[in-house]
């Protein structure tokens, strides 16, 4: 069995995804035309009710299916002659009546990927509330900023946890967006002109994608065009990226010389096979080994836009796999993520610990910048700073040692402002209002929206 399924599935996806699925959708694409078209006369009302009857898998067998596909080697094909073996009468001559294969195929991708796209905003949702909820929590928990794995300025949980849950809401706005191009379906032909319609075909089209609740494309030729489809591969590849930013930050914090998070534990899990002591980060490991393989699925959807002419077929078989994993794995990783952001474990000593490391030379910037304010040009004010920390760090003094000992800085500031300076939890600047303003407005964007 595929890894994907074994391991790395939901029952939800699994769903939506099966061939059982797949194929009950063209059938109700089948009904969905025939509907469309006896209500302009282009075909009997009864043999489009006697289609739309037995257009199931109540009545065509997908055992059944899969007998004509071998034979026949066209998949539509063999749902086609499937409903025509179960329907009677003179509906037989009336089923796929003027539509091409791509006509239902394309149809029924975009309801799979409605029901697939609600499954995943829903997921979305919850992720962003976890993180919300993290955010308020720690919003006034101080930790120290890394750039470059370097100590920076003083920063705080909230802040992190506000920026990963405002980097899902755009995604989720970008789903809404992908949503209305991607939900669309077509019944053109062969070749997009609806030529066997009768001069009816966009009404068809119109009352088939408005039944089935899609949008009606502007112009298609055989298929749907597939910069709609490349759009959703490469969302599920960004949500799985931001998904990798988080795991990734975990792993790094949860390293013994940091240790200030942990992701989920459970009691009687190994860590390692032969070392007992060990806690390893291994479902934030396998958010960043999943993602890097949904990325990589960006570069064929992209090769799938440029088809030949009116369409060749060298996008339906790699589309059998690139859509299959984009959306059941960027659905997996949103659980995995969930799981452990809710059980994350944050061990605030570690974090105070880390906060004081280096004795408060981390707070060189808001040194410099007093002195600027007391007169002192930057350039001199950098220079003087930065040899004062250095000298702190050489010599494993606390930043307001050296300060307070270096003759030429007690010239510009008094004992009182340097103990100022050296306290981190006074150099926040607005971070408690960003993370409020951040969870204020994507709280109202999960409240007032949807897809």
């Amino acid at each position: 069995m595929h890894p994907i399924v074994e391991r790395y599935s939901t029952p939800e996806m699994l769903r939506i995804l099966s061939y059982e699925a797949k194929i009950s959708r063209w059938l109700r694409v089948e009904a969905a035309i025939a509907e469309a078209q006896a209500e302009l006369g282009i075909i009997p009302g009864e043999a489009a009710q006697e289609i739309s009857r037995k257009a199931s898998l109540e009545h065509v067998s997908v055992r059944r299916v899969k007998e004509l596909e071998r034979a026949l080697r066209h998949e539509v094909l063999s749902v086609v002659e499937a409903l025509i073996e179960v329907v009677e009468g003179e509906a037989k001559n009336y089923v796929h009546y003027g539509v091409t294969s791509s006509d239902v195929i394309d149809t029924a991708n975009a309801l799979m990927f409605k029901e697939a796209l609600e499954v995943i905003e829903a997921d979305l949702r919850r992720l962003i509330e976890l993180l919300i909820g993290w955010a308020e929590r720690t919003k006034d928990l101080v930790c120290v900023g890394r750039t470059h794995g370097q100590h920076a300025l003083p920063t705080t949980y909230g802040m992190k946890f506000a920026l990963w849950a405002a980097e899902l809401a755009r995604h989720l706005e970008r789903l809404w967006e992908v949503g209305g191009r991607a939900l669309v379906g077509k019944v053109g032909g062969a070749v997009g002109t609806m030529a066997a319609m009768g001069g009816k075909g966009l009404e068809v089209q119109r009352r088939v994608l408005e039944r089935l609740g899609l949008r009606e494309p502007l112009v298609t030729n055989q298929v749907v065009q597939r910069d709609r489809y490349a759009e959703l591969v490469f969302l599920m590849a960004l949500i799985a990226s931001t998904l990798e930013k988080i795991a990734k930050e975990v792993r790094n914090l949860q390293r013994t010389e940091i240790g200030e998070v942990m992701e989920p534990f459970r009691p009687g899990q190994a860590g390692s096979s032969t070392m007992p002591h060990k806690r390893n980060p291994h479902r934030s490991e396998r958010v960043c080994s999943l993602a890097r393989y949904l990325r990589s699925l960006v570069t064929v959807s992209l090769e799938n836009i440029p088809l030949e002419h009116e369409r060749d077929l060298t996008n339906s078989a790699n589309e059998r796999i690139i859509i299959f994993d984009s959306l059941m794995l960027t659905d997996y990783l949103l659980r995995e993520a969930a799981y452990i952001v809710e059980g994350l474990t944050i061990d605030e000593r570690a974090v105070n610990r880390n906060l004081h490391l280096t004795k408060g030379v981390n707070l060189a910037e808001r040194a410099m910048l007093s002195l600027v304010r007391k007169g002192m040009d930057r350039i001199s004010a950098y220079r003087l700073i930065q040899r004062v920390s250095i000298d702190a760090l050489q010599r494993g003094l606390s930043f307001r040692e050296a300060l307070s000992a270096d003759p030429e800085v007690r010239v510009w500031l008094s004992p009182e402002e340097i103990e100022d300076i050296c306290n981190p939890e006074t150099y926040l600047g607005e971070a408690r209002s960003i993370v409020e303003r951040t969870v204020k407005h994507v709280k109202n964007l999960l409240e007032t929206h949807t897809l």
